[in-house]
């Protein structure tokens, strides 16, 4: 009773970590720019202008976008990167925060058709993949090759690629979604059966 309790507490708080980083962010970015700034600019022009607060977040968001795009950002972003490694609790919000936004920025519903459980490296042994595409294999008689995306725990965005039979792979009845989370939190959240 009590492991049962201890297992799935601690998926209810490793399901939380998204989540409430995400409100720190938005909560910090709102009380620095729609209290604080909007307070003073409301001073100044003697109007108070809803939702400005708002449009102005999202300017900021558009401007953080092109500074992290260019060289000089990824300077920027890659020194402050450095500077978290060195800090221990930092070190591990600023990784959780950053696979998911690395995970977020991949469209990964438009890039993956689907996800499949393939026999990979030694025989019985399932890896969690994600077809790509197909190719024809002409020196085997036209066979249709699925092209596999196996992604490595906990960082989906590295991996390999592998060309398998159809029969190589099964179907686990997951979405793209749930196959996902279970990459990311190395098993810890996803299905919990195989159809």
């Amino acid at each position: 009773m009590f492991a049962h309790f201890k297992k799935y507490t601690i998926r209810g708080f490793l399901a939380l970590i998204p989540l409430v980083l995400s409100y720190f962010v938005v909560q910090l970015l709102y009380v620095g720019i729609d209290q604080r700034i909007m307070a003073g600019l409301d001073e100044f022009i003697g109007v108070h202008i809803p939702g400005l607060g708002i449009l102005l977040l999202l300017v900021a968001f558009y401007f953080l976008g092109l500074i992290a795009s260019n060289m000089i950002g990824r300077k920027i972003f890659s020194l402050i990167e450095k500077i978290t490694t060195r800090i221990p609790i930092i070190k591990t919000t600023y990784q959780v925060g950053k696979q998911l936004s690395t995970t977020l920025a991949v469209p990964e519903k438009q890039v993956f058709k689907r996800a499949v459980l393939v026999d990979f490296l030694t025989p019985g042994i399932w890896t969690i993949g994600f077809v790509t595409g197909t190719v024809i294999d002409h020196q085997n008689h036209d066979n249709r090759l699925l092209k596999v995306y196996i992604p490595t725990p906990p960082n989906p965005t590295s991996g390999t690629i592998v060309l398998v039979r159809e029969s190589q792979t099964r179907d686990p009845g997951w979405s793209i979604d749930d196959a996902m989370k279970t990459v990311i939190s190395a098993g810890i959240i996803g299905p919990n059966e195989i159809v």
